[in-house]
């Protein structure tokens, strides 16, 4: 049986525009969690109806997350520069889904608060920086960068994950001055000032407070698909002039704690207000919206000789950072270790770091390894992030994502048509999550409509309206070939070309997906 799985023009129409039909549940305001969900249009009267079947003869569709990070922070990847007009960031924000869906991505990764800042309305935090050029200064005309990338992911197939830095406050290239309600001004006694940037105290219960409230505020918002953190805990050590790391300002935290009666080590009451902070984050998201997936992406390197023969910095000692621990506990739904290193890096070998981490997994969470692709077009070629994929593969990792967006942008080095032509030649649906939910959604409803040339206009509905797919899965067969194709949840109508010697199809089958990977029984055509 041959399968070919393609997105097909519907998918392409996706991105240009839904049909007239479709409604707006809200503007692009970016406030309630309708903003980027649009309702189904009516079911047409004519054709015929399909059945509930059963799903056991249908080909499978190929499962993997391929995501890459868009980073706002230094404006990296989005905007390209402060100071955009707002349809110049708009455009850089459709320019950047619309090629993460040609390469066949399922997900990005949007940062959304660089340093105790917003790409979003926010009520707690300022508006960022590297949106026009001043830290609270909103764009203008107004508009909603993180509703508006939502919006354009999810009708381009794409999940959008909201990226959080917890704890830095304001990065070393900042070019304005602070906000005045930015947490330095407004909460000076839980910021420290760190060589040249400033922190959030993770030992100041206030401070990983505030942290918890901005994550919950996005999550109740906003109808993103996941949060996910990073590598940066406690900084990175600085060093003073004579190369001696500069200890991190915390004494006042650390007196306050033994004086109540603490007894762990400052090493260890460090990697406790972290641990404290990536349990009740969990715990936040999934209280507040149980179907938003978190994800972390730590320092790829846990300890050094773990396994045996890994160099490298300790981010257990030096940021704090128990991210074995946080995997071990389930505290994340994906694990995202930063594996920086080529292959043959034989002291940070990328495929014995995933081989460990894989064996570090008793909850069975998802991980999908971090890849530099940034490196590419200078000290690697576009074969080492393909070769990667394919131990990822290789070693059943289930997904990859990419550091960063601008790398595939820019086909640097060739990556992205090494991408598109070797490895992520068709689409694929995300692995399913299913210790969060593991419930089918209901089959739509729907209609097959004989159309010109023997061509079958396709339309469906979903049977229930509080909670819209985000996928669908056509799967047509022509004699022995079966052709699947996905597309985003906001589209309801597919046209089916005829097969071979101009025929009609003779079996189809639309299953709805939800936003946790569970697919349902498919509604049939024989």
């Amino acid at each position: 049986m041959k399968i070919k799985i393609t997105k097909a023009a519907a998918a392409n129409a996706a991105r240009m525009m839904l049909l007239a039909s479709v409604a707006w549940l809200s503007g692009c305001g970016g406030l309630g969690r309708t903003t980027a969900m649009r309702m189904p249009p009516p079911l047409p009267n004519e054709g015929r109806l399909g059945v509930v079947g059963d799903d056991r003869e249908l080909p499978p569709v190929q499962r993997e997350f391929r995501a890459a990070w868009v980073a706002t922070v230094g404006n990296i990847d989005w905007p390209s520069r402060p100071g955009l007009s707002t349809e110049q960031q708009q455009a850089e924000l459709r320019a950047i889904v619309e090629r993460a869906a040609r390469l066949h991505l399922n997900a990005l990764i949007f940062q959304v608060r660089p340093g105790c800042d917003a790409v979003y309305k926010s009520n707690l935090e300022p508006w960022a920086e590297c949106l026009t050029g001043r830290q609270g200064e909103a764009p203008a005309p107004a508009y909603d960068p993180l509703a508006y990338a939502i919006e354009l992911a999810h009708d381009n197939g794409l999940e959008l994950h909201a990226w959080i830095n917890p704890f830095r406050a304001r990065p070393k290239d900042e070019r304005s001055a602070s906000a005045a309600n930015h947490v330095s001004r407004t909460r000076p006694s839980i910021v420290r000032v760190y060589g040249n940037q400033l922190w959030l105290d993770p030992g100041e219960p206030a401070a990983r407070d505030h942290s918890l409230r901005v994550i919950a505020d996005i999550v109740r918002r906003y109808d993103v698909d996941g949060v996910h953190i990073d590598d940066y805990f406690y900084p990175y050590p600085v060093k003073d002039a004579a190369g001696k790391p500069i200890p991190f300002p915390d004494d006042a935290g650390f007196q306050r704690y033994r004086d109540g009666g603490g007894h762990l080590s400052r090493d260890d009451w460090r990697r406790d207000n972290i641990n404290q902070f990536v349990r009740q984050m969990y715990e936040t998201v999934h209280r507040t919206r149980p179907d938003v997936q978190v994800g972390i992406s730590p320092f790829g390197i846990w300890r050094p000789g773990n396994p045996q023969g890994i160099r490298g910095m300790d981010a257990f000692q030096n940021i704090y950072a128990d991210s074995k621990l946080w995997l071990t506990n389930g505290w994340c739904d994906y694990f995202t270790p930063q594996l920086y290193w080529r292959i043959e890096q034989t002291e940070q070998s990328f495929p014995a770091l995933l081989a460990w981490w894989l064996g570090q997994n008793p909850r069975g969470r998802h991980i999908w390894p971090g890849s530099f692709i940034s490196q590419v077009g200078g000290k690697w070629p576009a074969s080492e992030i393909t070769e990667q994929v394919r131990i990822t593969r290789e070693k059943n990792a289930g997904g990859a994502v990419f550091f960063s967006m601008r790398a595939l942008m820019n086909n640097r080095g060739g990556l992205s048509d090494a991408l598109l032509g070797q490895t992520f030649q068709t689409p694929a649906l995300p692995p399913a999550t299913p210790w969060l939910d593991a419930t089918p959604p209901l089959p739509p409803q729907a209609r097959a409509i004989p159309h010109a040339n023997n061509a079958t206009l396709l339309a469906w509905r979903p049977r229930d309206l509080s909670d819209l797919p985000a996928h669908w899965i056509i799967r047509i067969r022509h004699g022995g070939e079966w052709r699947v194709t996905l597309l985003p949840g906001s589209l309801y109508r597919f046209t089916a070309p005829p097969g071979p010697n101009n025929a009609q199809f003779d079996f189809a089958a639309i299953s709805a997906v939800d936003r946790l990977g569970n697919i349902s029984p498919p509604t049939v055509f024989r």
